[in-house]
């Protein structure tokens, strides 16, 4: 691949996460809340004393999930909000 279809890729790439964005902006929240919940569980795997490593893993992957969900839920509420109060069918 010469450097500008790589290029043209990264941009197409980008420009779809935006577009993506902006159509959903809790899809931003949910990959936020992911990077920092593996960010806190890298930082505190050092300093988890003397819990195993599968239990730990077990209490992180469980705290990713509730990002993901708590995400998708405001999202769905927010998608809601919007058509069913924003623009609120008229009444004939």
């Amino acid at each position: 691949m010469s450097g500008q279809q790589e290029l043209q890729i990264d941009e197409d790439l980008s420009s779809k996460l935006l577009r993506k964005g902006k159509q959903s902006p809790f899809l931003m929240l949910g990959i936020a809340g992911l990077i920092g919940t593996c960010a806190y569980g890298a930082y505190k795997f050092k300093h988890r004393g003397q819990m195993s490593t599968s239990i730990f893993l077990m209490q992180l992957r469980v705290a990713a999930q509730g990002v993901a969900i708590g995400s998708l839920t405001l999202g769905m509420l927010y998608h809601m909000y919007v058509d069913y109060v924003v623009k609120a069918p008229k009444k004939e």
